[in-house]
């Protein structure tokens, strides 16, 4: 059985186990902690939330439909048994960012072992007035805005039917993490909201994505360092950066990342599709390995296959020394359909490490009606099937 199949088989034996006791669960119901409806729900829910987690049999917090508002909060474990939070209202975040403080998320998870969040609800981080103050990407030297989600040091988590609307950061912050998985998971913003990732996964391991859709303004997917048997399986990106593995490089004492696919995903009027990102001139040395695309769909995706290990945004860097990040072990495999740039395929790779072992296989782009074509750098693919012709080749003499 492949590790793609055990991942399945896996959360599918715990949604069953959570389906089968779900008879016996303990039920929190915020409405007997004072909840009321368009009020203000962060005292009931800490309360329901610390009483669940005490509970020494399954437990159930539920919020019901109808519209709350929710200042910051913090699910804090160990708990002493499963234990499931429901939501299925419209839960608010406070619209003004000084009322969070943005180093840490919203909604916080936090060393908990076994736990799920499920139902049909949404929660609005109302970040239009935060996206207009964010200069972050152009400047140190600004304030920092809070994320929807961070799930921080968990085992065994599913996330489940749920909706993050309008982030005012990164809709979810995975860190630290061992067997999470979100499925059914959407997560909805547009493309003029800065910032405002999808998904970010760093130093976590089995992290599953299925079933997703995101729509926001920057990666759809992002791996930092550290990500590893990163599974993304039937994930819809678009508007959105695409699914990125970095940026990487930067900062001190970075882990590899390795162990990554991303299969049967589509991506539309992307910026990126599949990319894997690391800054040059910095003395960091990591590596990145393991990595398989297969089966995309691109729709007008200005970069549907990249590796830019020359990512330098707002001039935060110089390209002086190449970038030490090692990249190897990577294959692209049938990814079809429309690129919005002539180069459908840019490896850029570094002249210090160059890329080893990148695969190209069935690859079948076109732009404007004509095949797209290839620019390569510091990389000798292999190629298998279809692919685009080279544009360029560059290599560094041995």
């Amino acid at each position: 059985m492949d590790l793609q199949l055990k991942i399945i088989t896996f959360t599918l034996m715990l949604l069953l186990v959570s389906s089968s006791v779900s008879a016996q669960f303990r039920v929190f119901h915020i409405s007997r902690y004072g909840a009321a409806l368009e009020g203000d729900i962060t005292q009931a829910l800490t309360n329901a939330w610390s009483d669940a987690c005490a509970s020494t049999t399954s437990s159930k917090v539920v919020i019901p439909r109808g519209t709350y508002n929710l200042k910051q909060i913090e699910f804090k474990g160990p708990c002493l048994a499963p234990i499931e939070v429901q939501a299925d209202g419209t839960i608010q975040a406070p619209q003004d960012p000084n009322q969070l403080n943005g180093d840490t998320q919203w909604i916080k998870f936090t060393y908990i072992d076994f736990l799920t969040l499920s139902g049909a609800g949404t929660f609005d981080g109302q970040g239009t007035i935060a996206w207009n103050q964010n200069n972050c990407a152009k400047t140190k030297d600004c304030k920092k805005l809070s994320m929807n989600f961070g799930f921080g040091f968990l085992n065994n988590t599913i996330v489940r039917d749920i909706t993050s609307k309008d982030s005012k950061n990164f809709h979810v912050n995975v860190l630290g993490c061992n067997n999470i998985t979100f499925t059914n998971f959407n997560v909805i913003a547009p493309a003029t909201s800065p910032n405002t990732d999808g998904i970010h996964i760093g130093r976590s391991t089995q992290v599953n994505i299925t079933d997703t859709n995101i729509a926001t303004g920057d990666d759809c997917i992002s791996l930092g360092d550290g990500s590893k048997q990163i599974t993304v399986l039937n994930v819809t990106c678009g508007p959105g950066h695409g699914i990125s593995v970095g940026s990487l490089g930067k900062y001190p004492n970075e882990e590899p990342v390795e162990g990554v696919i991303v299969r049967n995903c589509t991506f539309n009027n992307t910026d990126n599709g599949v990319r894997i990102k690391t800054w040059p001139d910095t003395p960091v040395t990591t590596t990145v390995t393991d990595m398989h695309f297969e089966d995309i769909k691109m729709v007008n995706v200005k970069n549907p296959i990249i590796i830019d290990q020359e990512y330098c945004p707002w001039n935060q860097c110089t390209k002086q020394s190449p970038s030490k990040v090692k990249i190897s072990k990577v294959t692209f495999k049938n990814i079809i359909g429309t690129s919005a740039t002539e180069e459908g395929v840019v490896l850029i790779c570094s002249s210090g490490v160059p890329c080893e072992d990148v695969m190209l296989t069935d690859i079948d782009l076109t732009f404007n009606g004509t095949v797209a074509t290839a620019k390569l750098s510091n990389v000798k693919p292999i190629i298998q099937g279809k692919s685009p012709p080279l544009l360029n080749f560059l290599f560094p003499s041995p």
